[in-house]
């Protein structure tokens, strides 16, 4: 009786099939860094370089003009302050109130608790536009336009966060409120010292998002604010585009110089949202 003793492996995929794999992700990649690599390098060309030859990835001739031009042209000391006020406040008020109601939603018993779950869904269905002219008009009675509470208030909770917040919370098991309750802790005391320590990557997915969201808003600033001190850098960019003949490199250049609080927000956040991809199939 003869026995093979060859070892059994696993059935692997053509090597064709792994090779196509990369070049499709190289691909994509290369689509996705392309714009990036010309919005950089437009911001060190001078605008005889960059109309000379506009398909050229690189400048044949570097120069820091623009990146001067965004000191000595534009404000720009003044609209990363409010840049950064505007996202930053809002971000940390969305934190707060979105946890909170979806730890209500998600720990708490009461009368309804469902129906204001899925009154909270549907108000996602419902596109920013639509809300716009009416908050417009109520902030316009409150006389908060042209104010930091005018653009911050409106934007202190979102549905998205209150949904994530909430489907990460339900996660978590009871015991560990009950084992609370236990030692005498109230549902703050329950919420700030138990809940909200485990829940570092909803935190970080929904801090990242809308700070994300909000350093690039457009549309609201332009709304709220007209006065030039008020304006945030997405709108102060549009608007030196609009009102003056556009200097591009100094345009791309005050576009790089905002994206990177997103990229290190991005870096700073990248292991907690590894945690919440590692531990989304525990119980």
């Amino acid at each position: 009786m003869s026995t093979d003793s060859r070892p059994i492996r696993a059935d692997r995929s053509p090597v064709w099939i792994s090779s196509s794999k990369w070049i499709f992700v190289g691909v994509g990649l290369v689509l996705a860094l392309v714009p990036f690599i010309w919005m950089i390098s437009t911001s060190f060309r001078s605008e005889k370089d960059l109309f000379g030859n506009p398909a050229s990835l690189f400048p044949t001739e570097w120069t820091l003009h623009g990146y001067q031009g965004v000191w000595e042209q534009l404000p720009f000391v003044l609209l990363l302050f409010n840049t950064v006020i505007f996202a930053g406040v809002t971000t940390v008020l969305t934190l707060l109130f979105d946890s909170m109601c979806a730890y209500a939603l998600a720990r708490l018993d009461f009368r309804g608790k469902n129906i204001c779950f899925w009154l909270v869904l549907v108000t996602l269905m419902v596109p920013f536009q639509v809300t716009l002219i009416p908050v417009f008009i109520e902030l316009f009675h409150f006389g908060w336009l042209n104010t930091y509470q005018g653009l911050i208030i409106p934007r202190a909770t979102s549905a998205f966060g209150i949904f994530l917040f909430r489907q990460f919370f339900v996660s978590i098991p009871r015991e560990l409120d009950e084992a609370a309750r236990i030692d005498g802790a109230s549902h703050l005391r329950i919420y700030a010292q138990i809940i909200l320590p485990l829940a570092k990557p909803a935190i970080a997915t929904v801090a990242v998002l809308n700070f994300t969201a909000l350093w690039n808003d457009l549309l609201w600033p332009l709304v709220v604010t007209s006065a030039p001190e008020m304006r945030t850098l997405p709108a102060g960019l549009a608007l030196f585009g609009g009102q003056h003949v556009t200097d591009h490199a100094v345009l791309l250049a005050g576009a790089v110089i905002s994206l990177i609080p997103i990229a290190l927000a991005f870096f700073l956040a990248q292991r907690y949202f590894v945690a919440g991809v590692a531990t989304t199939g525990l119980k």
